[in-house]
């Protein structure tokens, strides 16, 4: 009887082991998936920020265009009243009286108006056109700094998905490898509450006689249970597997060894 009751003992305590060890394997993959997983976000950002920045340089490069156009207007208004101003000035020499005299010599006022107004606006278009260029070329030097940093990130991504896809490949492996030691309902369990938990953790460390995934206390009866190893003790809060510290100590110096 006393060698029926070891041998559970040494059952339960061997699967709170092996359960541990699987998640201490599970909290390496989903930290070095954590890891990756900022790197494909930051890259992306970058490629966005600079398809943007391209954008808004098309846009103003356009708007430049526009106003080279107008310019090209403006040049042409200017020419075509210079020359009715030519005329009205040679008709000047044969005026009959006094009315035509005033009536082209408004005219001539109110084309060089026009000409003053024109160049103002070839010079208010021009200092647009260098502010939108100024803009361009802060905006290329800001594409430039991006690009660098954009392809320093790409760089960093590929050499991480290098250099962690094999180490996440032999975790998993590692942990195929002890799922067959646990029986399949403790183990459907221990994946069900991992997966549902927002850290990943299926068991937990008791910590000052607490449990360590949701902290509610542990009733002094459940307490002497875990530490006993007579049978697996489900946290009636949030279902998480516990085990005591001591022991969980033990595995994660094996696991270190390991390494």
């Amino acid at each position: 009887m006393a060698t029926e009751q070891k041998k559970d003992l040494r059952s339960v305590e061997d699967r709170l082991k092996t359960l541990y060890r699987l998640q201490l394997l599970h909290s390496d993959i989903r930290r070095i998936r954590a890891i990756r997983g900022e790197l494909p976000q930051e890259v992306k950002d970058l490629q966005d920020t600079i398809k943007g920045l391209e954008a808004r340089i098309e846009r103003f490069q356009g708007e430049i265009a526009e106003l080279k156009a107008k310019i090209v207007d403006e040049t042409n208004k200017i020419e075509n009243k210079k020359l009715l101003i030519e005329r009205y000035n040679s008709q000047l020499d044969n005026v009959r009286n006094s009315h035509e005299f005033d009536n082209l010599t408004k005219e001539i006022e109110y084309e060089t108006l026009e000409i003053e107004l024109s160049q103002k606006n070839i010079r208010d278009y021009t200092k647009q056109m260098e502010a939108l260029q100024d803009e361009i070329k802060n905006i290329k030097e800001t594409i430039d700094d991006q690009t660098h940093i954009l392809e320093e990130k790409k760089a960093d991504l590929d050499k991480l998905v290098s250099e962690t896809r094999s180490e996440e490949e032999t975790l998993l492996g590692r942990a195929k490898e002890l799922e067959p030691l646990i029986d399949e309902r403790t183990l459907q369990g221990f994946k069900r509450i991992r997966d549902k938990a927002h850290n990943g953790l299926g068991i937990v460390i008791v910590d000052r006689n607490a449990c360590g995934g949701c902290f509610n206390r542990i009733p002094p009866q459940k307490q002497i249970e875990i530490k006993t190893h007579k049978k697996l003790i489900i946290c009636e809060y949030c279902g998480r597997i516990m085990i005591d510290p001591e022991l969980a100590a033990e595995v994660a110096e094996e696991v270190e060894k390991e390494k």
